[in-house]
């Protein structure tokens, strides 16, 4: 947070405060406090489309090591059908993509199918969405992790498999110690992974195609000799049968098209050009990669081989008759499990974002809205990261079972996503021309998903997909009773707002400047409410003719509603002025000389310490007061729900001999 001047609160009495070694351990892992009042901030670090494509698209591409195997093995002997499988995922990639991009340029402040599904559906099939995704990308973590894990050991000795869950933990500690420094750091540091990755790719699936270019005529045959023996023998709905469930089965390949729609807040301007690039990049690598893998295992006849992955397996194929084949397949593979461990960024970036989103609206503690001083949302990043941790070692780093769990939650918020747009364009349809095409590619997509969704659900519930449907039901369930409570509460202290009804009109007004030499009253405030009005009131009626003057302080906090831009946070803080002199006002009219104070930051009691001990370097004859909210019966659960902001700033500032004196306001339940 900043002080009027815009210039960081680091100094006290004129000196640089020494940081403590445990701050000096934090800063050296996660990098320094960042300047909120730089005004280049958001360029240097929001992501250009490259670096989007590298953090958040890194999911959908890396997908394909789990959804067209699994895909291609559900296909038993039936091997030929890949070829449409093939066709089938780069068209499914391209309708959801599409529907995806129409989504960004229609909700460009992001937040994907949370935002979407509350607005045009409601906050019901919201919440639904918003957890639903929440627990997919605790999933997208997980799976991303294991996954890489399993292809690493592929080319391990099976002396060593026992090490394999230790490894895939590690990575995940690793990553959330990255994403605490930042995003962009983030991204900077996982690049050459991603690029590596798409080079042997390119190699891989370029020679496996190419190098069958000659006997492309004899595989078309034998897919045509297989085609009519199905036909002759299961039919036509047994092949359709067989080919939806393979179809439905590898949904895990579509995981993470979402992810751009849900992190346009970290793009730079204009981001909506930026994010719809982003997304066209992702859509075609993902087709592209998917759809040659395919392809690969039909021309190479590849199967399975225990303790090895199909692609490990395509890998040592194709590149058998080469010099040093085995190396360049190792690397292949080692690249293919370190964009894994990229694609686990995917749900350090936008988990916490929809986390932040859904506490702005009172479903998850607010705290989960607000950014740490290197600007991340650090309480998301943290509860994601160890509820990866929780289901990573409950599975014991199982890719089969966490791939079904996976698949469910991510085709609940596409189908609500694809309705709420239909339902979007279907209201607009006297405004835009083209609601008619838009709808068409929605309903496609709605079909899409809801046919992968039914068919997931029934093959695998008694395989691992209720755990999904249980957590998903559970974290839905918490927000209700979250919401609930916040509501109850704020009816509570509604009544405290008569307060406002009942404010003086003005008739002498006190217009002397404050004297720092006379007894004053700081009182630190939230906004102008009733809750601000009853503690000045309190200390008026409890302390009487005590005080000449009164100083109202308030910290312009920057959480991620508004970290979208300078121009964002200049609004946040003349809002925040704007309510204070409202209490100047009040108090001038009751005779009392008044000012105001204000600094802008993401830590509101580090920034509030800092500049009441500002203030009272100034007006040395004070006491500072605040009003806390409490309950008949106190919990955990209202711990957790509610900040202790003042008790938190009581320490700091009666720690540094600075008298403060707590209010309590109730809150009737």
């Amino acid at each position: 947070m900043a002080p009027a001047s815009g210039q960081p609160l680091t100094q006290e009495n004129g000196k640089q405060e020494r940081e403590s070694i445990p701050s000096r351990v934090r800063h050296a892992l996660i990098g320094a406090k960042r300047n909120i009042a730089d005004p280049s901030l958001f360029h240097k670090i929001a992501l250009i489309p490259v670096l989007a494509w590298i953090g958040l698209g890194a999911d959908g591409l890396s997908s394909s090591s789990y959804g067209p195997p699994e895909a291609y093995t559900a296909l038993t002997t039936h091997t030929y059908l890949a070829i449409f499988l093939a066709l089938a995922t780069a068209v499914t990639v391209f309708v959801i993509s599409y529907a995806y991009t129409r989504i960004i340029e229609h909700f460009p402040s992001g937040g994907g199918g949370y935002i979407v599904a509350t607005h045009t559906i409601g906050e019901k099939a919201g919440v639904v969405s918003g957890s639903a995704l929440l627990v997919d990308y605790v999933l997208t973590i997980t799976v991303s992790i294991a996954a890489c894990a399993a292809a690493i050991f592929s080319f391990v000795p099976p002396e060593f498999q026992r090490f394999r869950l230790v490894f895939a933990v590690f990575l995940v500690l690793l990553l959330i110690i990255l994403n605490l420094r930042g995003v962009k750091e983030s991204v900077l540091i996982l690049a050459p992974i991603f690029l590596l990755f798409i080079v042997t790719h390119a190699l891989l699936l370029g020679y496996g195609i190419f190098a069958h270019g000659s006997g492309l005529g004899t595989v078309s045959q034998e897919i045509s000799s297989s085609l009519a023996f199905d036909l002759s023998t299961i039919g036509l709905i047994g092949i359709l049968a067989i080919f939806f469930r393979a179809y439905s089965l590898g949904a895990g390949t579509y995981t993470g098209i979402e992810a751009v729609a849900n992190g346009l807040q970290i793009m730079r301007e204009p981001k909506v050009q930026t994010g719809k690039r982003t997304m066209g990049y992702m859509a075609f690598s993902l087709a592209i990669v998917a759809g040659g893998l395919f392809l690969c295992y039909l021309l190479w006849n590849v199967a399975p081989v225990p303790g090895k992955t199909l692609n490990a397996v395509l890998a040592d194929l194709v590149f058998s008759g080469w010099a040093f084949g085995g190396l360049l397949a190792f690397v292949t593979i080692l690249a293919e499990g370190a964009l894994l461990m990229v694609a686990a960024q995917t749900g350090f970036i936008d988990g916490p974002r929809v986390m932040a989103n859904m506490a702005i609206d009172s479903w998850f503690p607010r705290r989960f809205a607000s950014l740490s001083e290197r600007l991340t949302m650090q309480d998301g990043i943290l509860l994601m990261g160890t509820a990866a941790l929780v289901l990573l070692v409950f599975t014991r780093g199982s890719v089969a079972v966490l791939v079904v769990m996976y698949a469910i939650n991510v085709f609940v918020t596409f189908s609500l996503s694809e309705f709420g747009m239909s339902r979007f364009f279907f209201t607009r349809r006297r405004e835009d021309p083209l609601w008619g095409r838009h709808i068409a590619i929605h309903l496609t997509g709605l079909v899409l998903c809801l046919t992968i969704l039914s068919i997931t659900v029934f093959e695998k519930t008694t395989e691992g997909a209720w755990l999904t449907i249980l957590i998903t039901s559970s974290v839905i369930a918490i927000c209700f009773l979250i919401k609930r409570h916040y509501l109850t509460v704020r009816e509570g202290i509604h009544r405290l707002d008569y307060h406002l009804n009942n404010v003086p009109a003005a008739t002498m007004v006190n217009t002397d400047p404050v004297d720092p030499k006379k007894m004053t009253a700081v009182q630190l405030v939230t906004g102008f409410n009733g809750f601000g009005l009853h503690t000045f009131y309190s200390i008026i009626r409890n302390f009487p003719n005590l005080y000449e003057n009164f100083i109202f302080v308030s910290v312009a906090v920057v959480d991620s509603g508004s970290f979208k831009g300078a121009g964002e946070v200049q609004a946040l803080e003349d809002s925040v002025k704007a309510g204070l002199q409202k209490y100047v006002d009040l108090a001038r009219t009751l005779g009392f000389a008044a000012d105001l104070r204000t600094a802008t930051g993401t830590d509101v009691v580090e920034t509030a310490v800092t500049l009441c001990r500002t203030i009272k370097e100034e007006f040395t004859d004070s006491t500072f007061y605040t009003g806390q909210i409490v309950f008949r019966q106190e919990s955990p659960f209202h711990k957790l729900l509610h900040n202790e902001t003042a008790f938190a700033i009581q320490r700091n500032l009666q720690f540094s001999g600075i008298t403060t004196v707590i209010l309590p306001v109730q809150a009737e339940e």
